[in-house]
């Protein structure tokens, strides 16, 4: 199945890289809930909790720690799940589909995350962000989407990369 994605750049946000990490360790990284609290969030903030139902309608959700301690749960419900390709899911649902509650002052999203392989060592990653409105969009902007994203991208690839080089 080939899904396409229409980028709408007042309502989308997104993130592209080349990195040199291969397809399957880049989704591994996303798909590990051990693997997640070692990378998803911006140092200094960390990843205190995650829980993951990898199937549509299955749950995504983390729990960010603040450095000074508060903690922040997110939740979302998958809706897209193909193997090493891609894995989209959206805030504003909750398991199975059930529509979430909405957090104050963090807009509603759909996020998809794509991977391309272009070798067996290298992969494109595409991180979209997709809003209801323009004011969610550059809430989100103005959170830091592309310092933060980018940022948890390069503790991701340096995880895998550590994580690859183990001897098993």
């Amino acid at each position: 199945m080939t899904t396409t994605r229409t980028i709408d750049p007042k309502l989308d946000l997104m993130l592209t890289r080349e990195i040199d990490i291969s397809a399957s360790a880049a989704w591994r990284g996303w798909t590990e809930p051990e693997l997640i609290k070692q990378w998803f969030t911006p140092a200094p903030w960390k990843t205190v909790g995650c829980k993951i139902d990898l199937r549509p309608g299955g749950e995504f959700m983390t729990v960010m720690q603040s450095p000074a301690g508060e903690h922040f749960p997110n939740s979302g419900c998958y809706l897209e799940v193909v193997k090493d390709a891609r894995l989209t899911w959206t805030s504003a649902l909750g398991p199975c589909f059930r529509p979430a509650p909405a957090f104050p002052d963090v807009p509603l999203f759909t996020a998809t995350i794509l991977f391309e392989a272009l070798s067996d060592s290298r992969c494109r990653y595409t991180a979209i962000a997709m809003h209801l409105d323009e004011a969610g969009a550059q809430a989100h902007a103005n959170m830091g989407f592309q310092q933060g994203w980018g940022a948890a991208l390069e503790q991701l690839v340096a995880l895998m990369k550590k994580v690859q080089s183990r001897p098993s």
